[in-house]
């Protein structure tokens, strides 16, 4: 059997996730590959197996039943003397279009991008090439007549690969990016060797970095699938809405050919940015990048992760022996808004789903009641908020808030979180400008790279005078889902292991809790 990361010597840190896919050793980014196949969440993601900084860039890969208990796998593809292994996809070839397979066993098959090194006949390109696996991962073959898809450019990378089925007909398409052009191309094939273009879109809406790690799936408007559109999401780095890097998305149509987007901003384009606030992402916090989704998750549902990170400061994280973690999952669906808008909603696939009774898991609730200004200590053992066992600060750091709140006349109200001594973050909603913010200024260690400290916002209106929060922490990261999913901030904090309290807050009168549940081991 081979060894797993469960083997590997797990460091004592205290920014470990308990929740969030970290490897069990030396540097993570992009997630790759991801595919669901015979009951188990493959994911691949680049990684250093040599050191917790980037560089030797290989595939690692780990598996999961649920999306939330990982178990890391020997290294996939490995670099070689001629080239890195930068990101791409998976598929399940079940017809063997790609001959790769044998009687009884279709393969796996990797598309992922040689990053040809200065001893390549090909030095300084970027190229797609393939691998596959006959044994649901565990293995992979490099394919001998890589590359397989050339255009000659330095920065032609990361394919996102999938069956297109349509009214064009039946074949697997590639969406990948030349990145300093902000342009997707997109490419046809019947066996996954042979490539055809198709079209390019782009340069459009967000275009201050390098276009990265592109994705494109059709969902279906509110679960109507005669209303179905076509989601192309490009993660850019810098030039993202909260600084450094960011994750984009575009809605439209896709014909088999086209990708034709209908919420490009065309008008008003300022050249200082001014109109970034109007396009569409998938997060306004600063660490959540390179996000794409699974092939073939079970039940057709989009579920995405990305790096949580941010290319700022992703060198400088203060972890030991280890760098870089996964977001939660997050399954996206679209919805159309009032005005006629649509967008896409996201959910997380939270650690404390279904887990209510569970002997290790602690409850607090809050009932409907006034918010007198001031703090309400949610983890006091003498706080009347609390309901069941009191949650010491030695409780896990780990923990789902669900909240309902009505600001009525109050400036702002909130949440403190990860507090202890001086240090804690700040969600704060501001009724006078409708912006819901995540403040790290204060929540521990900053210090490590200038751009850390920040606060982020992002405009979220009430629902029928209410905001509905769900908020997802653990050892280094904050996730905040903002009116079930229309809005989601995410950002990494490094306090103090003894920084684990929560309380309530209110500046004026007027405000009003009408719930709030605390889940947290």
């Amino acid at each position: 059997m081979p060894e797993a990361a469960a083997s590997l010597p797990l460091s004592s840190d205290p920014f470990r996730p308990e929740w969030h896919y970290s490897a069990g050793k030396n540097w993570l980014n992009d997630p790759n590959g991801l595919i669901h196949l015979n009951g188990t969440y493959h994911l691949f993601y680049q990684h250093n197996p040599s050191g917790d900084a980037w560089g030797n860039m290989s595939w690692g890969h780990s598996t999961s039943a649920d999306l939330l208990h990982w178990e890391e796998q020997p290294v996939a593809i490995s670099c070689d003397g001629n080239e890195a292994i930068f990101s791409g996809s998976v598929v399940f070839d079940p017809d063997n279009t790609s001959g790769f397979g044998t009687p009884g066993k279709p393969p796996l098959v990797a598309v992922y991008t040689s990053a040809y090194t200065d001893a390549s006949p090909l030095r300084g390109r970027q190229a797609q090439s393939l691998a596959y696996s006959l044994d649901r991962g565990q293995t992979w073959t490099k394919y001998v007549g890589n590359p397989v898809l050339d255009r000659t450019s330095a920065n032609f990378r990361d394919p996102k690969v999938f069956r297109y089925d349509g009214p064009a007909g039946s074949y697997w398409v590639m969406a990948a990016v030349e990145a300093t052009d902000c342009v997707v191309v997109l490419y046809r094939s019947a066996n996954l060797k042979d490539w055809e273009y198709l079209s390019s879109f782009g340069p459009a809406n967000a275009t201050g970095g390098d276009w990265e790690c592109p994705d494109l799936f059709p969902l279906a408007v509110d679960g109507d699938p005669a209303d179905t559109k076509w989601v192309l999401v490009v993660n850019l780095n810098p030039g993202g809405i909260a600084g450094g890097s960011g994750a984009q998305y575009f809605v439209g149509t896709f014909d088999g050919v086209h990708f034709r987007s209908e919420t490009t901003v065309t008008e008003g384009l300022q050249p200082d940015g001014s109109r970034m606030p109007d396009y569409a992402w998938l997060d306004r916090g600063r660490d959540y990048y390179a996000a794409v989704s699974f092939n073939d998750a079970p039940g057709g549902r989009r579920i995405m992760i990305g790096w949580m990170n941010n290319w700022d400061y992703a060198g400088k994280t203060p972890t030991k022996g280890w760098r870089g973690a996964m977001s939660l999952a997050r399954e996206v669906t679209l919805t159309r808004l009032p005005s006629g808008g649509v967008v896409l909603r996201q959910a997380a696939v939270g650690p404390f789903d279904g887990l209510d009774g569970a002997p290790d898991v602690r409850r607090i609730s809050l009932g409907s009641r006034e918010l007198h200004p001031g703090t309400v200590d949610l983890l006091a053992p003498d706080s009347d908020a609390a309901v069941g066992d009191a949650v010491s600060t030695a409780a896990s750091a780990a923990a789902r808030i669900d909240v309902e709140i009505e600001p009525g006349t109050a400036a702002r109200v909130g949440l403190l979180l990860r507090t202890g001594g001086a240090e804690r973050t700040v969600l704060a909603y501001d009724t006078a400008t409708s912006r819901l913010s995540l403040d790290r200024r204060e929540s521990g260690a900053v210090e490590f790279h200038e751009d850390f400290a920040s606060v982020e916002d992002v405009h979220v209106p009430l629902d029928a005078g209410r905001l509905r929060l769900q908020v997802h922490l653990d050892a280094c990261s904050v996730e905040v889902f903002a009116q079930d999913g229309l809005a989601v901030l995410t950002d990494l904090v490094f306090p103090a292991e003894s920084s684990t309290g929560m309380a309530l807050f209110a500046e004026g009168h007027g405000a009003r809790v009408r719930t709030l549940d605390i889940r947290r081991r």
